[in-house]
């Protein structure tokens, strides 16, 4: 039986892409997203040379090279300046595309809504489900619109705080704070930063990565060993703080940038790992539903997106919806599983100051293993 229809709880990237990804093959696909708006939180977003593959099969991959930034390589710096190492960046998009790059997420995300409006893919807004029921030919879902509909599939792409996983699996884990916290903040580019440079402090790890043509973005990682509420009315004077022992003069321009005016965004690092399976019957899960990451290997998106089409691929080519669904659960866990663990592990060493060159070798091994096919 020919999969015919589809739901997808969720639009962010990841839903996104299932969404482009399905409609290539002629299925009718729904896309619930619960905000209004359909807008994307947050600064910029760092991109490794997977996701700028994954673009290449979605089709964005010139509209993120117009409105982004791409480089190749990583730049591993000392406190005071020197570089120390640079971490290579294969160009797994092609051989005229660089190996890494980044871009504010609500510019990516605009991007992708963009493309799964023109897949005609039928976009509900301020709307999700209300209830789930399945039987073995498909699935009764109500909306809270008042609706109700049946789907062959559902796809629930709701996020680290997912309804689906809540009310599929009640007994799936909840997000766990990592003890880590990462600062973001958008400033105007100087001409020597043209890609991701990173200062390995003792426990404090500040970065930039261009995200336009004359912005970049600055990240900085804190350890905090409990998730207080912070207020944003401090947020410049703490970020300035964290930034008081680099005296690299980078750094410090950068720091001098940093006031009560600042577009600043804090957040708590969580990750999420959930145990096979991630299907049950015919709803299935996908990107930070079942593997929420920390940032340390900017791959989250990535494997979200990638999710995405694998199950695509998978849900084409299989006749029996639970043959795909296994397939991609297959194809996916290895390398979710790697990229969520290695990231929550480079999060400790920073913590602890730890063994730089375990950190290094976390760092080279997960970005060979992200280079391999999916």
């Amino acid at each position: 039986m020919k999969t015919k229809r589809i739901l997808i709880v969720g639009g962010g990237f990841s839903g996104m892409a299932a969404a482009i990804e399905l409609r290539k093959q002629g299925i009718d696909v729904d896309l619930v997203e619960i905000d209004p708006g359909w807008r994307s939180y947050g600064a910029g977003i760092s991109l490794g040379g997977a996701t700028l593959r994954a673009f290449r099969q979605l089709g964005i991959l010139d509209a993120f090279l117009e409105h982004g930034s791409a480089a190749d390589g990583v730049r591993i710096c000392l406190p005071h300046g020197p570089q120390v190492a640079e971490v290579p960046t294969p160009r797994l998009a092609g051989p005229d595309v660089p190996g890494g790059g980044a871009i504010m997420r609500p510019v990516l995300a605009r991007i992708l809504a963009d493309a799964t409006r023109a897949s005609g893919t039928n976009v509900r807004l301020g709307c999700t489900f209300s209830a789930i029921e399945q039987d073995a030919e498909g699935v009764e879902v109500g909306f809270t619109d008042g609706s109700r509909q049946r789907y062959d599939l559902v796809i629930g792409a709701d996020g680290l705080y997912s309804k689906v996983r809540e009310t599929v699996f009640p007994d799936a884990p909840r997000p766990q704070y990592s003890g880590q916290a990462v600062w973001r903040a958008v400033l105007p580019r100087p001409p020597e930063i043209d890609t991701c440079v990173i200062w390995m402090g003792p426990r404090i790890k500040p970065g930039v990565n261009p995200v336009s043509r004359t912005e970049m973005y600055l990240f900085v990682t804190e350890p905090r060993p409990t998730n207080d509420h912070v207020d944003p009315a401090t947020f410049s004077h703490r970020l300035r703080d964290l930034l008081a022992d680099f005296p690299n003069p980078v750094v410090q321009a950068i720091r001098e940038q940093i006031g009560p005016d600042s577009s600043i965004v804090f957040r708590p690092l969580e990750g999420l790992l959930m145990q096979r399976p991630w299907f049950k019957g015919r709803v299935v899960m996908i990107g930070d539903t079942v593997h929420a990451t920390t940032p340390h290997l900017a791959s989250g998106a990535c494997i979200g997106i990638e999710d995405a089409l694998v199950l695509a691929e998978e849900v084409g080519r299989a006749s029996q919806i639970t043959d795909a669904l296994d397939a991609f659960q297959q194809r996916r866990w290895e390398r979710c599983r790697m990229v969520v663990e290695n990231s929550a592990r480079l999060g400790e060493i920073e913590i602890a100051g730890g063994d730089k060159a375990e950190h290094a070798q976390i760092m080279r091994d997960s970005l060979m293993a992200l280079a391999q096919p999916i």
